[in-house]
């Protein structure tokens, strides 16, 4: 597996390097956003947020504009702000220095299972229609009324697990350990952005009902008929 490791400090760099290729990860490692943006796309990425030239958050959204390789925020700046942007702009995990290497061997293999399962076909046919909504799982696209919507990964795979739901309420740490990380911990405020998000782009398909406390419940409304 190809790792570009994104990180200004060397001895920092160093360090996962040499702990990353004892797991049997190649590494290639940069220190500047610049460089990390004119690198070839690798299998995963390892991101620092206090890059000299370009911060850290504005390479993550422009590689997640880019693709949907896998990358993972490493940082110091560990506020709940911090880690909240960062997974909105489409990081799929965050961890906050310093941490065990174990740690984040056991966070990339996370991401890792969770791109192998959201890659997976669900059956013979591809496509489903949801009413208005149509969703291609193998191609991770969504349209409405046929045009597509565009969706950022964690969107995508969040209306995935709730489409597979639909109907039933779903607890928000069920939907945290599916959707993100069964180790995550803290706050789940950043489901709450992405449910806004889906709110947003297919409030004409569906009904996201929020139960103070406990979940989400998915609904999907019928087209309308002919006037």
């Amino acid at each position: 597996m190809q790792v570009l490791l994104v990180e200004d400090d060397g001895p920092t760099a160093d360090c996962l390097r040499r702990g990353l290729a004892r797991y049997g990860y190649d590494v290639d490692r940069v220190s500047t956003g610049r460089a990390a943006l004119a690198s070839p796309l690798p299998d995963l990425v390892l991101l620092d947020l206090g890059l000299p030239d370009i911060d850290g958050l504005d390479v993550c959204r422009e590689l997640r504009a880019r693709s949907d390789v896998p990358l993972i925020v490493i940082s110091g700046r560990g506020s709940e702000t911090e880690r909240v942007v960062g997974l909105e702009l489409g990081a799929d995990d965050y961890v906050v220095k310093p941490f065990l290497m174990r740690e984040l061997i056991a966070r990339i293999r996370a991401v890792q299972r969770r791109g192998s399962l959201s890659g997976r076909a669900v059956g013979p046919a591809e496509d489903r229609d949801y009413g208005s909504l149509t969703l291609d799982r193998r191609a991770h696209r969504v349209f409405l009324d046929g045009s597509e919507v565009l969706l950022r990964p964690k969107e995508f795979a969040l209306l995935v697990f709730l489409v597979d739901q639909l109907g039933e309420l779903v607890t928000r740490e069920r939907i945290m350990e599916t959707v993100w990380d069964s180790n995550w911990f803290g706050s789940t405020r950043t489901l709450d952005v992405h449910v806004a998000a889906l709110r947003s782009k297919l409030g004409g398909a569906l009904s996201i009902e929020c139960v103070r406390g406990v979940g989400f419940r998915l609904g999907v409304r019928a087209p309308a008929g002919p006037v």
